[in-house]
């Protein structure tokens, strides 16, 4: 039996009728940048997932780098981030030309450990970028705690976590800022690239809607320097179509995750948290870790499981920041974590019998 590892042909097939009908609507209206599509979407978000107003960008990458100028963060500055995640949340903090400085992650949730947060903090130190990393909620309650001590401003990445929330709080809703993703292969993703800003601080959320339009508030008339960081209108409608599947899309990902959890037994397999502190994971991945992992994942590949290595190197050694010194070894969990981890099929339109199967080969191995 054939598993991809993801196929996203499944869910578009299903809901294609009403994209075409969102996408003609559009097209029709000429709303082709920001416009009424955008300000829709916006206000649903924001309704279904309990934020007071969200802002609508071109990328994931964007609002992360937005929320880096707006915390006033630049060179000389030291903000601290996890080493294992995509690279999208250390990119903001080198855009306004601030410096990463990485401090390990916990061994049993690969999130930002908060125990090892204070050795890094500097007379420099300006900022958190925390990761709900998988859809699994980071720690917010120890690591705003640390910040508040030493009045540090805290970036949420929740690009992998939309719909999560910690101790009933949205992701997003706890630090300074919260950034989101709808890139194509996300929970709640868009057809093409597509992000969102939200922030609990009215004035700070009011800038950030200057800011991505070219600082402007007025057409022509630019109060800041600004950014070219808008939603096309076609993203805003599809985006839109998707929204009110979520809820069942995740209750999906969170069955699957549960058959997969229950059913593998493979030793020396350390499988995902389904929960920290008793929040619990949207599974935008099921990440294993186990010490033979390239050849379990060749094993995987002879079954016609697919599988992804995510990420198979952490951001402390990425030629990028080879500049910043970080030298073997001097991450060990997430160094592990990158070395051992291995992801494995969770996308909804799964059937039962192809977790079955995943979970049958894996077992064999």
């Amino acid at each position: 039996m054939k598993v991809p590892f993801l196929d996203l042909s499944l869910q578009h097939r299903a809901i294609r009728d009403q994209a075409l009908a969102a996408l003609t609507a559009t097209y029709d209206a000429t709303r082709f940048c920001l416009g009424k599509d955008v300000e829709d979407f916006e206000a649903a978000f924001a309704r279904t997932l309990g934020y007071d107003r969200t802002l609508a960008l071109n990328s994931g990458t964007s609002p992360l780098h937005l929320a880096a100028a707006l915390a006033g963060w630049g060179p000389g500055d030291e903000v601290i981030a996890p080493p294992f995640t995509f690279i999208s949340t250390v990119w903001g903090i080198s855009y306004v030309g601030a410096t990463p400085v990485f401090v390990d992650v916990d061994e049993a949730s690969f999130l930002l450990d908060p125990a090892k947060i204070e050795a890094a903090i500097t007379p420099r130190t300006k900022g958190i970028v925390a990761v709900h990393l998988f859809g699994l909620p980071a720690r917010m309650d120890a690591i705003l705690a640390i910040a508040r001590r030493h009045g540090l401003f805290v970036v949420e990445d929740c690009a992998q976590a939309v719909g999560a929330t910690c101790g009933g709080a949205p992701v997003g809703s706890l630090g300074d800022a919260g950034t989101f993703s709808f890139y194509p292969t996300k929970n709640l993703g868009g057809c093409g690239e597509g992000g969102a800003f939200v922030s609990r601080r009215p004035e700070l959320f009011e800038k950030a809607r200057l800011l991505r339009v070219h600082g402007s508030g007025r057409r022509y008339f630019h109060d800041h320097v600004g950014f070219n960081f808008r939603m096309d209108g076609f993203q805003g409608a599809l985006l839109g179509v998707k929204l009110p599947h979520l809820a069942g899309w995740t209750a999906r990902r969170r069955e699957i995750a549960a058959r997969y959890l229950a059913g593998i037994k493979l030793s020396d397999t350390q499988l995902p948290l389904a929960s920290l502190a008793g929040d619990e994971s949207v599974w935008h991945q099921f990440t294993l870790r186990h010490p033979r992992r390239d050849a379990l994942r060749e094993h995987l590949a002879a079954r016609e499981v697919g599988t992804d290595l995510i990420y198979p190197v952490p951001l402390h050694r990425q030629a990028c920041y080879a500049g910043l010194g970080y030298a073997e070894g001097s991450m060990p969990v997430a160094e592990r974590a990158c070395a051992t981890c291995l992801s494995l099929p969770i996308f909804p339109e799964l059937t039962d019998a192809q977790v079955d199967h995943v979970i049958a080969s894996v077992n064999a191995f």
